[in-house]
């Protein structure tokens, strides 16, 4: 067997453990691994190159992925020629033909919804495909874990850790926003590692009134605040706060902003400084954790497995404790957000948190 590898999307800690693990566990089996570059760019494009064990070997600890990626590709409705003014046009099957030229029997795609989602589209289009679950945000549908979000959080407590010092030594609020987008499992988790007072989510719109009597009611005990934010949380009756939109991309929205507009909100209602961070792309970054290495060489050895099968059309999964799989049908399009009632929250609760 011939099989093609790819890493669509942003970057985010343990792509290249899974990529190795892919690597590893297909040649043992006696296949020969074909790394695409730039993700469906390069399906689309015809960019690509054997992987051999010297290229993933000591790779497992490394940020990014050393086969690069791309989140504004989509081949079923590519805007590269001018996106301003050209609408989309369809090159599926330019990217097929490349597959064909590889001489690729099937294809390991690793992505998050947005990649998940094309990945469908493939298989449907006759590539024989295989998902494996990433993203930062932990929103893809049927896991209940994807790798790099461990990573996330991680960063995220470690923020908060540095700025509770500067908040309590001068008395402050400080705000920390997270990345996330529609979902806040970044900031619940992060916001609970990291010991904020307050917790505010996109799916839970605050109330700024109930966020800065919180404050007040600190700030009269002489307490420092230490509030942690999603990027997509906004008050209630208030849209979410967008940085940015990129009319063709598959996301177009940009968000960011979110803790700012909380700042602005919360300072004239209190007489303690209030002070904004925004963790951006940090959370992407640097080496993946001990979890999250493990995590992703579940996955790769349980993606080669399905390989090894013929069990195409599906993603792996991780489902309590255990590594399945699932249709790409039923994730394509959807989102796991923090459900209302979930264990986390009810803990937050527990602990006297606001959650706004």
């Amino acid at each position: 067997m011939k099989i093609g590898v790819l890493t669509g999307g942003g970057d985010c800690p343990g792509l290249n453990a899974v990529i190795r693990a892919v690597t590893l566990a297909l040649q043992q089996q006696g296949a020969t691994v074909w790394g695409i570059e730039r993700g469906f760019r390069g399906l689309l494009e015809g960019g690509g190159r054997e992987l051999l064990r010297p290229e993933v070997s000591g790779i497992l600890a490394e940020g990014g992925t050393i086969l690069g990626t791309d989140n504004t590709c989509d081949p079923f409705a590519d805007r590269s020629a001018d996106r301003a003014t050209q609408p989309p046009r369809d090159r599926s099957a330019e990217a097929l033909g490349h597959a064909r030229a590889w001489g690729l029997d099937a294809l390991v795609a690793i992505g998050g919804d947005g990649s998940m989602a094309i990945a469908h589209r493939f298989h449907e289009a006759g590539l024989p495909l295989v998902g494996v679950p990433k993203t930062i945000d932990n929103d893809l549908a049927h896991t209940d874990r994807t790798f790099g979000f461990d990573s996330a959080v991680a960063v995220v407590a470690e923020a908060l850790d540095r700025l509770a010092t500067t908040a309590r030594s001068h008395g402050r609020v400080m705000l920390c926003e997270t990345m996330g987008r529609y979902a806040g499992w970044i900031a619940l988790e992060g916001g609970l590692a990291g010991a904020a007072d307050v917790i505010l989510l996109p799916e839970r719109p605050y109330s700024v009134d109930a966020v800065a009597d919180f404050c007040a009611a600190r700030e009269a005990q002489g307490l420092s605040t230490l509030i942690c934010i999603a990027e997509g949380a906004h008050a209630a009756g208030q849209g979410l706060a967008v940085r940015a939109h990129l009319p063709g991309s598959p996301d177009p929205l940009r968000l960011g902003g979110a803790a700012e507009r909380l700042q602005n909100a919360l300072q004239p209602r209190l007489r303690s400084e209030v002070r904004s961070a925004v963790l951006g792309h940090t959370q992407r970054g640097g080496t993946p954790t001990a979890f999250d290495r493990v995590l992703a060489t579940r996955f790769g050895v349980a993606a080669a497995g399905l390989v090894s099968r013929g069990e195409f059309g599906r993603m792996v999964a991780l489902q309590g404790n255990a590594c399945g799989s699932v249709a790409l049908a039923d994730v394509a399009g959807h989102n796991r957000v923090v459900p209302e009632g979930h264990e986390l929250l009810r803990a937050a609760e527990a602990l006297g948190l606001c959650l706004g």
